[in-house]
């Protein structure tokens, strides 16, 4: 253990006054962990028993690190967070650094904290016979000879007997933090594995939040069809038959009639392209391929497809996907000045790869607001990667990488 530690430790125990709340605490909390390193100790002591008790602890590591966790958080009310899930196969998790670390703790720093507790237990002992020898002498049979061969040391002993019970609650509070200590950096995740099991909590979390995000664009885009582009389109329908059937209205209000219709149906396209912007529902039942044809047949441009895919598209991918290749090439339309466009789509080693071409002027920069920034943030929703080549003269190339599966 590093000095560092152990001069702290030290220096917090020689803070704590003797007798305090704490003391009888610790002093359970170090003896429970006495029996644990039992086995170690004889196993040292008897060679036949040091490859069984070895064994034993490398299968039983997590059980005891549960054990000591369990003293931990009963005794001394301190949390020791787990590790992550194991990863696979015990042989698997055996390459684990934190299942050695926990091996080292059990075999190793365990039973020699556990020794410290011996001791500590040892001095409370010797500490109460001394300071207690008068009392306990002279209820000793005058046969027994002790009181004599104990004559002029009985105030020594006493004395120091005295001073052992004023150290005895620092050694226990030392013990106690050392192992407390211990177990905070050996059956515990160090700091790079704390960080990477909180890197795994916020990569689901994001999953999480972006599958949420998507879903709920799907509900908002059903309700708009499923309602109010329902009930617009059947006005549309009431308007255009009154404006068949009234003949004889008077002009004034049939140009109402007319305006009226007109402005039904462009609120109808409208929210049409509303909807469609949200979450098309060719994409949900017909797929990405149907969905891109979509986009590629609505382009200002020429538009060549070419989509081919071998293997499952998670839904939050392939609306990314839909929606980057629908803002690109609206980009394209806006910004370069081409006369044709190309859509390449491919599933590679479980990624799905977009390239998006033209033959326009080039010179594309996310600096400048074109759009590219957008399209890098809507890739890197979900671990996906975005690379623009775009020299001035182009042609311009956009190459999107998303992973099939979240």
């Amino acid at each position: 253990m590093p000095s560092t530690t152990l001069r702290r430790a030290l220096v917090r125990s020689l803070r704590r006054p003797p007798w305090s709340a704490g003391t009888w605490r610790d002093a359970r909390f170090i003896a429970a962990g006495i029996p644990v390193a039992v086995p170690v100790w004889l196993a040292l002591t008897e060679s036949s028993l040091l490859f069984p008790v070895l064994g034993a602890v490398l299968v039983c590591s997590r059980w005891l690190t549960a054990l000591q966790r369990g003293r931990l958080r009963a005794l001394r009310g301190v949390e020791v967070p787990p590790p992550g899930a194991p990863a696979g196969r015990r042989l698997a998790r055996l390459r684990i650094g934190l299942t050695w670390r926990q091996v080292g703790y059990h075999l190793l720093i365990g039973p020699v904290l556990a020794l410290c507790a011996l001791a500590a237990v040892y001095l409370w002992g010797i500490a109460l016979v001394l300071t207690t020898l008068y009392a306990w002498v002279w209820l000793l049979p005058p046969e027994a000879g002790l009181r004599g061969e104990l004559a002029g040391l009985d105030v020594a002993l006493t004395v120091f007997g005295v001073l052992l019970l004023a150290a005895a609650p620092w050694a226990t509070a030392l013990a106690a933090r050392l192992e407390v200590r211990a177990a905070q950096l050996l059956l515990g995740p160090n700091r790079a594995e704390q960080l990477e099991q909180r890197v795994e909590e916020i990569a689901e979390s994001r999953a999480g939040l972006v599958d949420a995000v998507d879903a709920e664009r799907r509900r908002i885009e059903r309700d708009l069809h499923d309602g109010a582009q329902q009930r617009l389109t059947s006005l549309a329908m009431n308007l255009g038959l009154a404006r068949r059937t009234l003949k004889e209205c008077p002009p004034d209000a049939m140009q109402v009639i007319v305006a009226a219709h007109e402005e039904a149906q462009a609120a109808i396209d409208e929210l049409r392209d509303l909807v469609r912007g949200l979450h098309p529902a060719v994409l949900e039942d017909r797929g990405l391929d149907a969905a891109l044809s979509g986009v590629a047949a609505r382009a200002p441009l020429p538009v060549r497809l070419d989509v081919e895919l071998s293997e499952r598209i998670a839904p939050t991918v392939e609306a990314v996907a839909y929606f980057t290749v629908s803002e690109a090439l609206t980009n394209v339309a806006k910004h370069a000045r081409a006369e044709r466009a190309d859509v390449s789509v491919r599933t590679i080693g479980g990624r799905l790869r977009l390239v998006v071409s033209d033959d326009g002027v080039g010179g594309a920069d996310a600096s400048r607001g074109t759009g590219l920034t957008g399209l890098r943030q809507r890739a890197a929703s979900v671990d996906g990667t975005l690379s623009v080549l775009s020299p001035l003269g182009g042609p311009t190339t956009i190459t999107v990488e998303l992973p099939c599966v979240l």
